[in-house]
């Protein structure tokens, strides 16, 4: 399964100290060099170390964006990360990309692309045992990655979990 990240799921996972779950549900993840840039800046040192171990394991992998164009075309309306995220899943016809933000999600879905995010990636762990706690992991992606999640879908999903 190829699957392209943004920046936002790797950083939040890695602050909870759950980027192993990346690495479970899809055995590797790439990122464009934007999404590369954002997570050598990342606040949270243990994140940051666990993102470079990930890195050096070549499970999660920098490529870069060969059309520029697609990605000038996003950019007019996405953050950086988004934008060549999104212009590689693409590019390299991913199955999965991972987006947290809402314009990207939308923009990824108009371009007919498969969406998920880090509420989604705590879901299939919770469904396939590798979790015990959803609410939990979300109680932590809040307190300590400063995560946001809307009432509307964080009930939709702890009910999809049976929690």
């Amino acid at each position: 399964m190829r699957v392209v990240s943004n920046t936002s799921p790797v950083s939040n996972l890695a602050a909870i100290g759950r980027l192993d779950l990346l690495r479970a549900q899809f055995r590797e993840v790439l990122v464009p060099e934007a999404v590369a840039r954002e997570l050598e800046n990342i606040p949270h040192p243990s994140a940051g170390a666990l993102i470079e171990q990930a890195i050096r394991e070549s499970w999660i992998r920098i490529q870069a964006v060969g059309q520029e164009r697609i990605i000038r075309l996003l950019a007019s309306g996405l953050h950086p990360g988004e934008a060549e995220a999104i212009a590689l899943a693409l590019e390299t016809g991913a199955d999965i990309v991972l987006l947290d933000e809402r314009d990207g999600r939308s923009m990824a879905v108009r371009l007919g692309l498969r969406v998920t995010g880090v509420p989604g990636v705590l879901l299939r762990a919770k469904r396939t045992a590798g979790i015990s706690s959803l609410r939990s992991e979300l109680e932590a992606l809040r307190s300590t990655a400063g995560f946001f999640i809307a009432s509307r879908l964080e009930e939709e999903i702890l009910k999809s979990a049976g929690e």
